[in-house]
């Protein structure tokens, strides 16, 4: 085994989760199949490959800023429940 009961107890604990004895078991489980998977990918020879975040090239998908007139206080402020002096009124937060 590659992680034991202990460590997951203890890790459960850092992220103060409760869990009952059969979930400990079943996860014990599982992150010992993960870290033996992880293990098994750490056996690859990747010299000379080139780190990546993504598995195909990614290019910014976002439009190009244009300068344009705002609508203007008078329009902003139509929708508001109840302006004050050009600006919006909203309920007190900090008291």
């Amino acid at each position: 085994m590659k992680i034991t009961r202990n460590e997951v107890e203890h890790v459960a604990k850092l992220a103060r989760l409760a869990l009952a004895d059969d979930e400990l078991n079943a996860l014990t489980g599982q992150m010992d199949a993960i870290l033996g998977y992880v293990e098994k990918l750490n056996e690859l020879d990747t010299t000379g490959i080139i780190p990546t975040a993504h598995a195909v090239p990614m290019e910014n998908a976002f439009r190009a800023d244009e300068v344009k007139p705002s609508i203007g206080l008078g329009k902003a402020l139509l929708n508001a429940p109840a302006p004050v002096d050009g600006c919006f009124r909203v309920p007190k937060v900090i008291e």
